[in-house]
């Protein structure tokens, strides 16, 4: 018999909110936490925004567990490590009478590329020998110079295995790095564990960071991220006429997923229930979404298979929203293919107008910020919506937060190489 799963502990690091409570009152009400950079130099890049997190300090969050290994912990896992030490405290099963045994309490993370610090290598590239680059030299250079555990710091299992070792966890271990829709994967993935018996509960989410010199260029020469000369807080705008890309950002994003009747027992506090998870692939295109929006309707389809739902029982939408040309327009068509006449009934917002795209941590954050939805019953606005694009006509719940009767909710993230993934909650 398949086991009910709850949601029981929530955690975020997110450019408007370093804590639950901060975060979810600044996308409440329409607050950006996106800014100019301050980690490095910007002057010579064309982009200069992005959603950083300021003045990071992960020092409260090193338990005895993992202190020692801060010189290895790339700001992808610190983050990381911070959502999920939020989430554990606030679900609190890993103490008292009910604490789930360490072995039957999993780790599912979603993250993409660690960037390589160019600082640490810059000395030996720039070594050459009438103009060609020296391999043996730079060899030599770089094993007399690395930190013995360097490669660690770029293995995306760490954000995972750092979570773990923190926080005890001996049970199913999983990384997800399907790039934007990395996240999302991971608390479907980590609700299966529970539901088929895996698990009796699962620390699920994602973080990511590529607020780097050189992924700035690499997404800038792509195309995806804006380069508007607005104001910060003006730049992301999804579904609005005048968008054209997305923001960069940095964070993480971690749930903690319980089987119901041992979150019942112990009387924890329940946000909400994940009844739902599909995923797909488009099989269209490594960098453009597929048009028609088969694969993105496919992974919605199948969450409400899954959570045996029908389209007039959905609540809301959290959209994949990036602000780019091509995604908003897509994720309208995909919505209106399965939603048929509902899909102008339901609101749907995106919070990467006031985040940015988090990349392998957006569908974490947004899936904390889901969670939120069914407990307050309150949809996020999609910010700097002024001009409304004829080619997205849903409701985006533009400029301010709205009161709605919450029934079940829906999530969506779509990657890079047409990968598809939607989540559904539900109010008990």
């Amino acid at each position: 018999m398949d086991r009910r799963v709850v949601i029981t502990g929530l955690g975020v690091v997110a450019p408007n909110g370093t804590d639950v409570d901060t975060f979810w009152r600044n996308t409440v009400e329409g607050r950006s936490g996106i800014g100019y950079i301050e980690s490095f130099d910007t002057s010579g890049h064309t982009v200069k925004i992005g959603g950083e997190i300021k003045q990071w300090d992960p020092g409260p969050f090193l338990t005895e567990r993992v202190k020692r290994s801060r010189k290895i912990m790339p700001r992808a896992v610190q983050f990381g490590l911070a959502a999920a030490e939020m989430a554990a405290n606030a679900s609190g099963i890993f103490e008292g009478r009910y604490r789930v045994p360490p072995d039957r309490i999993g780790v599912v993370m979603g993250t993409g590329i660690i960037p390589v610090n160019i600082q640490e290598l810059a000395a030996a590239i720039s070594m050459s020998v009438n103009g060609r680059f020296q391999v043996s030299r730079f060899a030599r250079i770089e094993e007399e110079s690395l930190e013995p555990l360097w490669l660690l710091r770029h293995l995306p299992n760490m954000v995972a295995a750092h979570v773990s070792l923190a926080l005890g966890c001996e049970g199913p271990n999983n990384t997800i790095v399907t790039a934007c829709a990395a996240s999302t994967q991971a608390v479907g993935e980590a609700f299966r564990l529970i539901r088929y018996g895996y698990a009796d509960a699962v620390v699920a989410g994602g973080a990511d960071s590529r607020i780097d010199p050189l992924l700035f260029v690499a997404y800038t020469v792509l195309g995806a991220v804006s380069t508007s000369q607005r104001p910060p807080e003006k730049v992301s705008r999804p579904f609005d006429a005048e968008r054209d890309g997305f923001v960069l950002a940095e964070g993480g994003g971690a749930l903690v997923l319980e089987e119901y009747e041992h979150a019942r027992r112990r009387g924890a506090e329940i946000y909400a229930e994940v009844v739902g998870y599909g995923s797909s692939f488009d099989a269209y295109s490594v960098t453009r979404p597929d048009p028609e929006a088969k694969g993105a309707a496919r992974s919605m389809v199948a969450a409400l298979r899954e959570a045996k739902l029908n389209a007039d029982d959905i609540s809301y939408i959290n959209a994949h929203g990036t602000s780019t040309r091509l995604n908003d327009v897509m994720e309208t068509v995909a919505v209106k293919r399965v939603f048929g006449r509902d899909a102008y009934r339901i609101p749907m917002s995106s919070i990467k107008s006031m985040i940015g795209h988090l990349i392998g941590a957006s569908g974490a954050v947004e899936a904390v910020a889901l969670a939120l939805t069914v407990r307050d019953q309150v949809a996020p606005p999609t910010i700097n919506l002024e001009h409304p694009d004829p080619e997205c006509d849903l409701d985006y719940v533009p400029n301010e937060a709205r009161q709605i009767p919450i029934k079940a909710v829906m999530s969506n993230s779509f990657g890079f190489g047409g990968q598809n993934a939607s989540i559904i909650f539900k109010r008990l």
